[in-house]
């Protein structure tokens, strides 16, 4: 299952059934799951813990030390989950002591080739990253985010579960959960509303989230404002309140 041209550090440890192509160079403190599966010419660099039925395509760089100038070679550690596809040419790097020394990757992600993501990310669970999306250092992802080709995430942004950005897009604020954005500055543009009918949800909770994004975009109000509104109908819906949740944690302002 491991080619006999990779070049594995005697103290990575890889389950058994692990595949590994030519070429392939793993370095000490490196941890890979059952079933995964890395094709040639693949960097892997630890501390690094990589989960279950992972495919990691050529030329990808996986937990490399940080672009970050601060980072004086302490030993920080990437995390990823089960079940993701990193495609050809990304690259991810490891977290950095300022924040939690930690980048952290969920399960079932997709990043299309060269996607990077940089030190002290944490990414949820079920994205899409398209092709040459960018996110900056200490980025955090929910749920479900569909990202466009060509995207790029400003350092200490927020995006928020099942939130969607066309290509092209340049994020430079938090993106409440559900919003769709585009343009350089982004901007909102409405719901993913045909997503949440492919998700099965119901009527009454996408008319919730309908009416809670003319509370926050057709209203005038102020953020703030906009969730004491919302409040009165999280009983609604928990879409609704993960809305809020995602409007009160904002620290840089949300895309409008």
């Amino acid at each position: 299952m491991i080619d006999s041209r990779a070049i594995i550090h005697p103290s990575a440890q890889l389950d058994r059934d692990v595949e590994v192509g030519p070429f392939t160079v793993i370095g000490p403190d490196v941890e890979i799951g059952a079933g995964t599966k890395i094709h040639s010419h693949a960097v892997i660099k630890g501390p690094t813990r990589i989960g279950k039925n992972n495919t990691i395509f050529q030329f990808a760089s996986v937990g490399e030390d940080c672009q970050d100038k601060k980072y004086a070679g302490e030993p920080t550690r990437l995390e990823i989950g089960d079940n993701n596809t990193i495609r050809e040419g990304c690259t991810i790097h490891r977290g950095t002591v300022q924040d939690q020394s930690l980048t952290k990757i969920g399960s079932n992600n997709l990043l299309m080739a060269y996607v990077h993501v940089a030190h002290d990310c944490m990414i949820g669970d079920n994205c899409i990253f398209a092709n040459n999306t960018a996110i900056a250092g200490h980025v955090i992802v929910g749920d479900g985010v569909i990202l466009g080709g060509l995207t790029t995430v400003h350092q200490f942004c927020q995006i928020g579960a099942y939130s969607m950005s066309a290509a092209h897009s340049a994020i430079f604020k938090d993106v409440p959960a559900f919003i769709m954005v585009s343009g350089n500055p982004a901007e909102a543009h409405g719901m993913n509303f045909e997503g949440m009918r492919r998700r099965g949800w119901s009527d009454d909770v996408i008319r919730s989230l309908r009416q809670a994004y003319k509370v926050i975009y057709r209203q005038g109000l102020k953020t703030s404002q906009a969730v004491e509104v919302l409040q009165g109908m999280t009983s609604e819906t928990r879409q609704v309140q993960l809305l809020v949740e995602s409007l009160q944690s904002s620290t840089r302002g949300i895309t409008r």
